[in-house]
């Protein structure tokens, strides 16, 4: 499918879905203050806007979710491709890996009042641990799916030390599973960020905390969508990136 086609069929599904939420809202099945139709958004956000609470809470949010992406991120290729290269330290940290990864970020939430405080960084320790998990499994498996032919050939022409082997073999030809990782952990990082908030720390989660009780729906949406569009701008950004760094496949 040619991209511009793409694009007008992920638009028209997005505009299809907005509808039917209109319609269903306004039909009465679902009371209106349980769910808002998505053309009571525009003047939530515009009041928000104005009092500048939008701009506090989403710039809250962003600090707190790049602090903790960045942290998990190089944590977590830095360590998987470490224990990738080396058999006998994958074997022992193995069981040590299948026995914390299970364990949710939200999990942490007590080890990071106590150890953190209500801040911020408590709040970006949450969201690196979920984005620490998944660039650590995806750059391990892809540094352990290099093909060792390339390997030997590298070597058959003269690079046969370690660090020459790692720049020029190992790490391009495992860059599309590290860059998918580091896509992956953009998307986890956003779904940590709310819940990383909840519990007093200012940002999106706070806000929508705050406007559910006092029941203005409205402005629940209005930071879910919120967190959509920062998310769908960061996603942009980093594909953009990724293309430019994978341009030598093509």
């Amino acid at each position: 499918m040619k991209s511009s086609n793409r694009y007008l069929s992920s638009f028209a599904g997005l505009v299809g879905f907005l509808l039917f939420w209109e319609v269903l809202a306004r039909s009465g099945i679902m009371e209106a203050h349980l769910l808002p139709p998505p053309s009571t958004i525009p003047p939530v956000l515009i009041s928000e806007f104005k009092l500048g609470i939008w701009q506090a809470m989403a710039w809250a949010s962003l600090r707190h979710y790049s602090i903790g992406f960045f942290i998990g991120s190089i944590l977590g290729v830095t360590l998987g491709v470490s224990v990738a290269l080396s058999p006998r330290i994958e074997a022992g940290q193995a069981w040590l890996a299948r026995m914390l990864r299970p364990i949710p970020p939200l999990a942490w939430i007590p080890f990071a009042i106590i150890w953190f405080g209500i801040s911020e960084t408590a709040a970006a320790f949450i969201i690196s641990i979920g984005i620490f998990w998944i660039n650590y499994f995806t750059a391990m498996s892809a540094v352990q799916a290099v093909d060792r032919d390339l390997i030997e050939v590298a070597r058959a022409f003269g690079h046969r030390g370690f660090f020459a082997l790692l720049r020029k073999v190992i790490l391009p030809a495992a860059a599309p599973g590290i860059l998918a990782g580091l896509r992956a952990g953009l998307g986890q990082g956003w779904m940590t960020v709310v819940a990383a908030e909840l519990f007093g720390i200012e940002g999106i989660g706070q806000r929508m905390m705050e406007a559910s009780g006092l029941l203005a729906t409205d402005v629940v949406i209005l930071y879910m969508f919120s967190i959509a569009l920062l998310y769908g701008i960061s996603d942009f950004i980093f594909v953009t990136i990724q293309g430019r760094i994978l341009a030598w496949q093509r």
